[in-house]
C-alpha cells in the first residue's frame, strides 16, 4: 500500500505508463502467434466434428475474404501481407485436411462433420455408385484445373515478374536519383519512390516463393485423398461395413471439395495479383475502361455475329439473339456518350480559344530563372538520361556543397539547350544576364597547369573557363602521361561543375533575392524565433530589405551566412544604435569573427597580412563620400591609379611567396578599402582589426604605401 500510495504520489497510477497494457491490446497483438500455434498444433491434436465444421467454414470465408481484397486493391503492392497470407493459409488448410482424416478413419459411417457431408451430398447426391462416378470425375477435374491452368501459370508468371523486377530495380533507383540531382522531384519524393522500389522488388520476390505453397498444397491435398480412401477401405473391411467404397470415397470427395476449394480461390487470387505488375487502380474500373469503353466497331461486329449464327439450323436462337440485342445496345449507348463528350471537348476548346485570344495583347509576365545553364546541342549526352546524365549529378552536388560553405540554398538549376550557341559551347545566366561561358570538347580531358609541370605535353591550348588559367586539351588515352607529368586533368563535367561553383561564388548576392531572405527568416524563426523577432522588432529592428543588404554585403567578399543566429544577434544588438548598413555588416562580420580568420588562416594559425601606411588609410578615410547606394571612397583619379598600383605591387609580392594576400586596416576604413580595390582586384581579401580573434596571430609581410609617399 505505501508503494501504491508512493505512485500515486508522483503522477502515475501503478503499472500506468510502465508497460501495462489493456487486455483487448494483448489479445490484438498475441492473435497471430496463438492462431499459427493453434493451427499447428491441430495437426497432431484430435479435433470434435463441431470446431472442425467451424474451422472449415472460416477457412472459405478467409479466402473468399483474400479473393475479395486482392480485386480491390489500387496496386498489389498494397496488400503486401499476401505472401505471408498464402503461408498460413496452406498450413491452415493441411491442418484441416489432418484433422478431417483422422476423423473419417477413425468414425467411418458414424462420422458427423456436416461441411464434409454437405460438399459430399452437394456433388454426388443419391444416386448410388454412378453418383459417386460423377462426384470422384468432378472432384478430379477441379484439381486439374487448379494444378494444371491457375496455380501453374500462376507460378510461371509470379517467377518472371521477380526476375524482371529484380534486375531492373538498379536502374530504377539510378532514374529516381537523376530526377532528384536535376531538381525534378525533392528529397522526400525520391525517398519515397526509392523505397516503392524496394517494396515491389521485395513483394514479387516472396511472391515467387510464395507460389510454391499452393502447388505444394494440392499435391498433398490429393495425396491425402487418396491416402483417405485408400485407409478407409482397409479399416472399413476389418470393421465389417457394409458399403466401404460408398461411404469412404463419398466422405473423401466431400473433404477434398471443402479443402481444396478455399486453395482454389486464394490460387485465383496469387494469379490476379501477379498478373496485375503494371496495371494500377480497381479492378472493376480497368475492366470498365480497357473493355466496356473500347471502340463500339468492337461491339458491332460481336452483335452481328451472334445474330447470324442466332439464325442458322439448330443453334438455340432464344440465347444468342437476345445477346446479340444487348451487345448491339451497349454498342449504341457507348456511341452516343462518345459523341456527346467529344461535343463538350469541342466547345470546352473553343471556349479557351476565345479566352485565349482575348487575352492575347495580355501575356503574363514569365518570371526569370535564378540561375540558368543553356548548352549547344553538342553536350546534350551530358545531361541525357539515357547516356548516365553525369552533370545533373554534379550540378546537384555543387549546389549542396555551395548551401554548405556559404550557407545559401542555391536554386534549382534549370538547364537546357540553345540552338544559337555553338555545338560546344555552354553559358551560365543569372537572372537571364550572362555571368559565364566556356567551351567543352567531349572525349577530351582539360589539363591544367597548377605550376608543378615537370614535362609539357602537346595539345591544342586552350583557357580554364573557371579561372582563366593556360591549359591544354588532350585526348583520354593520354590521361595518366598527363597526370604523371604534373597536370591537373579535369573531365568535361567537372569543368562545367567548376565553372558553375565559381559562378555561384563571384554572384551569390546576385542570386539570393527578397523572397529567398524571407524564406530563410522564416525557417530561422521556427527554431530561434526570439532571435529573429528581435532583429525584426518594429521600431528597432530592421526591415527584411535592409537584412537582405547585410547579407548581400557578406557574400559579396565571399563570407558565409551560414552562421545566421551569431549574425542576427549581432543586428540585433546594434540596430538600435544605428541602422546604417555600412556600419551593420561591419558589426556582423565581426560576430563572426572567427569564421573569417579560419578562413584565410594557415594550418599553423598564422595570418600573413599587408598592412598600410597610416598616411595614406588616413586619406582614404577622409575619401569617404556617402551616396544613395551606400558609402565609396572617392580618392582623387591620380590618388586612385597610384593606390592601385601600389596594392597590384604588394599582392603580387605576397603571391609569389605562395601566400594568400589579406589586407589588413581599422574598421573606419576596412569596408573603403575593399570598396577602393573591388573593381581591379575583386577576390581581394581585406579584415579589420577587430575581425582578429585569440588564437590567430597575424604576421605583417609588406606595408602599401604611395609612390609619391616613398620618394
Amino acid at each position: 500500500m505505501a508503494d501504491i500510495a508512493q505512485g500515486a504520489a508522483h503522477g502515475a497510477a501503478p503499472g500506468i505508463g510502465q508497460g501495462a497494457r489493456s487486455p483487448l491490446s494483448f489479445l490484438k497483438d498475441s492473435f497471430p502467434a496463438v492462431a499459427v500455434i493453434t493451427i499447428v498444433l491441430a495437426i497432431i491434436l484430435p479435433m470434435p466434428p463441431v470446431i472442425l465444421d467451424a474451422l472449415m467454414a472460416v477457412n472459405l470465408v478467409f479466402a473468399l475474404m483474400v479473393l475479395l481484397i486482392v480485386l480491390y486493391v489500387q496496386k498489389p503492392t498494397e496488400f503486401s501481407l499476401f505472401p505471408t497470407m498464402l503461408l498460413v493459409s496452406t498450413v491452415f488448410s493441411l491442418a484441416l485436411n489432418v484433422s478431417s482424416t483422422r476423423l473419417i478413419l477413425n468414425q467411418g459411417e458414424k462420422f458427423q462433420g456436416q461441411m464434409i457431408k454437405a460438399f459430399s451430398n452437394f456433388v454426388v447426391g443419391s444416386q448410388g455408385n454412378e453418383g459417386l462416378v460423377v462426384g470422384f470425375i468432378i472432384f478430379i477435374i477441379i484439381i486439374a484445373v487448379q494444378v494444371i491452368v491457375i496455380t501453374k501459370g500462376a507460378t510461371r508468371v509470379s517467377e518472371v515478374a521477380a526476375r524482371f523486377t529484380l534486375d531492373s530495380m538498379q536502374v530504377k533507383m539510378m532514374a529516381v536519383e537523376t530526377e532528384y540531382s536535376s531538381g525534378a522531384i525533392t528529397e522526400e519524393e525520391a525517398k519515397r519512390q526509392k523505397a516503392e522500389i524496394r517494396q515491389e522488388s521485395d513483394f514479387y520476390g516472396s511472391m515467387d516463393g510464395a507460389s510454391k505453397f499452393i502447388s505444394g498444397n494440392v499435391k498433398v491435398g490429393v495425396f491425402i485423398i487418396i491416402v483417405e480412401m485408400l485407409g478407409g477401405f482397409i479399416i472399413g473391411s476389418s470393421r465389417g461395413e457394409s458399403d466401404v467404397i460408398g461411404i469412404y470415397i463419398r466422405l473423401a470427395i466431400g473433404d477434398g471439395l471443402v479443402t481444396q476449394l478455399p486453395a482454389l480461390l486464394i490460387s485465383t487470387a496469387m494469379g490476379i495479383v501477379v498478373t496485375r505488375a503494371a496495371a494500377t487502380g480497381i479492378l472493376a474500373d480497368q475492366v470498365i475502361q480497357q473493355i466496356l469503353e473500347r471502340d463500339t466497331i468492337v461491339y458491332w461486329i460481336c452483335a452481328a455475329v451472334l445474330a447470324i449464327l442466332a439464325f442458322l439450323p439448330g443453334f438455340p436462337w432464344y440465347v444468342l439473339l437476345p445477346l446479340s440485342v444487348l451487345i448491339g445496345f451497349h454498342a449504341y449507348r457507348a456511341r452516343q456518350h462518345k459523341k456527346r463528350t467529344a461535343s463538350i471537348n469541342e466547345t470546352m476548346a473553343r471556349a479557351r480559344e476565345q479566352k485565349e485570344e482575348k487575352t492575347a495583347d495580355f501575356p503574363p509576365v514569365v518570371p526569370l530563372d535564378a540561375l540558368s545553364l543553356e548548352i549547344g546541342y553538342g553536350l546534350v549526352p551530358l545531361v541525357d538520361k539515357e547516356k548516365g546524365a553525369e552533370l545533373l549529378e554534379r550540378v546537384q552536388g555543387v549546389r549542396r556543397q555551395s548551401a554548405y560553405d556559404l550557407g545559401l540554398v542555391i536554386p534549382k538549376v534549370r538547364i537546357m539547350d540553345n540552338s544559337i550557341l555553338e555545338p560546344s559551347e555552354y553559358c551560365f545566366k543569372i537572372k537571364g544576364v550572362d555571368s559565364g561561358r566556356g567551351k567543352i570538347r567531349l572525349g577530351y580531358f582539360l589539363c591544367i597547369n597548377p605550376g608543378t609541370v615537370v614535362t609539357e605535353m602537346p595539345g591544342e591550348k586552350t583557357v580554364d573557363p573557371a579561372f582563366g588559367l593556360p591549359a591544354i586539351w588532350i585526348e583520354q588515352e593520354k590521361r595518366d602521361e598527363a597526370e604523371r607529368a604534373g597536370y591537373t586533368v579535369v573531365d568535361p563535367p567537372s569543368i562545367i561543375a567548376t565553372h558553375l561553383t565559381e559562378i555561384i561564388r563571384r554572384h551569390a548576392a546576385d542570386i539570393l533575392g527578397l523572397q529567398d531572405t524571407q524564406a530563410i527568416l522564416d525557417t530561422l524563426r521556427k527554431e530561434y524565433p526570439a532571435v529573429v523577432d528581435e532583429a525584426l522588432r518594429e521600431g528597432r529592428g530592421l526591415r527584411v530589405t535592409e537584412v537582405q543588404k547585410i547579407f548581400h554585403g557578406l557574400l559579396r567578399e565571399r563570407v558565409s551566412i551560414r552562421n545566421l543566429v551569431s549574425i542576427l544577434e549581432a543586428i540585433a544588438d546594434f540596430a538600435p544604435v544605428s541602422k546604417n548598413i555600412w556600419f551593420l555588416t561591419e558589426k556582423a562580420r565581426q560576430a563572426i569573427a572567427s569564421q573569417i580568420c579560419h578562413q584565410y588562416a594557415d594550418e599553423d594559425r598564422k595570418l600573413r597580412v599587408l598592412t598600410l601606411d597610416p598616411s595614406l588609410e588616413q586619406k582614404i578615410i577622409d575619401a569617404k563620400y556617402e551616396t544613395a547606394s551606400g558609402l565609396v571612397c572617392a580618392l582623387d583619379p591620380p590618388t586612385q591609379k597610384a593606390w592601385i598600383k601600389a596594392v597590384v605591387k604588394a599582392v603580387t609580392a605576397v603571391k609569389e611567396q605562395g601566400w594568400m594576400p589579406v589586407i589588413l586596416c581599422t574598421e573606419q576604413s576596412r569596408f573603403l578599402v575593399k570598396n577602393s580595390t573591388d573593381r581591379e582586384l575583386p577576390d581581394l581579401a581585406v579584415l579589420s582589426v577587430p575581425e582578429i580573434v585569440p588564437g590567430v596571430i597575424p604576421e605583417a609581410v609588406g606595408v602599401i604605401r604611395l609612390e609619391s609617399a616613398e620618394q
